[in-house]
């Protein structure tokens, strides 16, 4: 088997790794740069709980070969601490009850972030929409929903 050396930028480090052509980046950023806070759900990008950012943009890392975000800026749930101190979706998250078993979560929380940045003053209509693309099974999402809308009106457009 062919391994391909590559440079990932996660978390704003750098992770130098060999790996297969068809491993998908939720595998890498999971075992080789030993980041297990994204989850890995249904690894056909249907519930979401891969979700990380590539960019800035909310991806499915689970549909996404590892080579292919050489050279490009990756974020996971991890980024979120800053400095000891959890953001604010993390806290409104807690505040508001909307984890039950948490295995969405990681999830949920990188979807609202990229959700935020792209719309701060997004609608609850518009950011029901978005956040029913992910699957919980446990909250029915209302808790989720007035999370993140807490942490909307906390952190405005500053994600």
């Amino acid at each position: 088997m062919i391994r391909i050396p590559i440079a990932l930028l996660v978390n704003g480090a750098t992770y130098e790794v060999d790996v297969e052509a068809r491993r998908t980046l939720v595998d890498v950023i999971r075992d080789d740069c030993g980041l297990t806070g994204t989850h890995i759900g249904c690894e056909h990008g249907v519930c979401g709980a891969c979700t990380i950012l590539v960019d800035n943009q909310a991806v499915r890392s689970c549909l996404m070969f590892a080579v292919q975000a050489e050279g490009r800026d990756i974020r996971t749930v991890e980024s979120l601490d800053a400095e000891g101190h959890l953001h604010a979706l993390q806290e409104e998250f807690m505040r508001h009850h909307a984890l039950q078993c948490g295995f969405c979560t990681p999830g949920f929380l990188m979807l609202a972030l990229a959700a935020l940045k792209v719309n701060p003053a997004m609608d609850e209509s518009a950011l029901r929409d978005v956040l029913s693309s992910n699957l919980c099974r446990c909250t029915g999402y209302e808790t989720i929903l007035q999370a993140v809308r807490a942490a909307q009106l906390r952190i405005g457009a500053v994600t």
